[in-house]
């Protein structure tokens, strides 16, 4: 019996992908999970498709916001309504391969690690590849000062172990949720095997750069707490490789 993984899934306007994200999860060679997706109070008709997914595996499940809140607050609904050992996130309009589960869980109890993620494939709206994220073997919550490590959709943490992290309803709030299970976990592991492809929205907040330095610094000053100099410091890391991830 393997335990299960709750998957975490915010929809807002996800008529377009929600479907090829859905069949992502159903592809997967590990089949002990639940999927939460939760409906942001979204005016497309995605819950339609939702819902004849729902109606042919059960292990989907929909929850509803009453008003539009944010992906933080879906997030987070989600989070407590979740079962599993296990929490995964994978947003309306990414894609997991096949044997992503099934790869991080059997890595994850060999290396007995209460958190870590893997590689993954930058696609555009089409489906089209744009990069390849390869990740560090290795982090630490000091990496994670320098930039993001864990691409959302290939985090992975195990709440039995940890108890359950919740987002902050900010910009970033991803990055502020693995910040936070980094610095009480200290250190961990990632596969170097893409495992996923996260889809590049010409809205997106990762193409607002300016916007995204903004909120690199709230963050710094105040989520962390880090006093002006060492903010500094870590903002130089961070724009260092933001600008590397965008060369490649």
């Amino acid at each position: 019996m393997h335990d299960l993984v709750s998957i975490i899934t915010p929809s807002y306007n996800s008529s377009k992908f929600i479907s090829q994200t859905i069949e992502s999860v159903l592809s997967q060679t590990y089949q002990e999970w639940e999927m939460i997706i939760v409906d942001d109070a979204s005016p497309d008709n995605a819950n339609e498709i939702i819902v004849k997914y729902i109606k042919k595996d059960s292990r989907i499940k929909l929850a509803k916001l009453e008003k539009n809140s944010g992906p933080a607050v879906a997030r987070n609904r989600a989070t407590e309504e979740a079962k599993g050992k296990y929490i995964a996130f994978l947003d309306s309009d990414d894609i997991w391969l096949p044997n992503k589960l099934e790869k991080q869980i059997k890595f994850m109890n060999h290396n007995k690690l209460a958190v870590t993620y893997c590689s993954y494939k930058t696609i555009d709206e089409s489906g089209g590849l744009i990069n390849t994220r390869i990740v560090k073997n290795h982090i630490t919550y000091q990496d994670m000062l320098k930039s993001n490590h864990i691409g959302n959709l290939t985090g992975i943490y195990d709440c039995k172990k940890l108890g359950k992290y919740y987002m902050d309803n900010i910009g970033h709030e991803d990055y502020t949720l693995w910040l936070k299970i980094m610095k009480d976990v200290k250190y961990t592991k990632g596969i170097a095997e893409p495992l996923a492809k996260y889809r590049i929205l010409d809205n997106s907040i990762s193409t607002n750069k300016i916007k995204a330095l903004q909120w690199q610094w709230y963050i710094y000053q105040n989520i962390v707490g880090l006093d002006i100099f060492r903010s500094a410091y870590y903002f130089i890391w961070y724009a260092y490789y933001a600008l590397k991830k965008r060369s490649k």
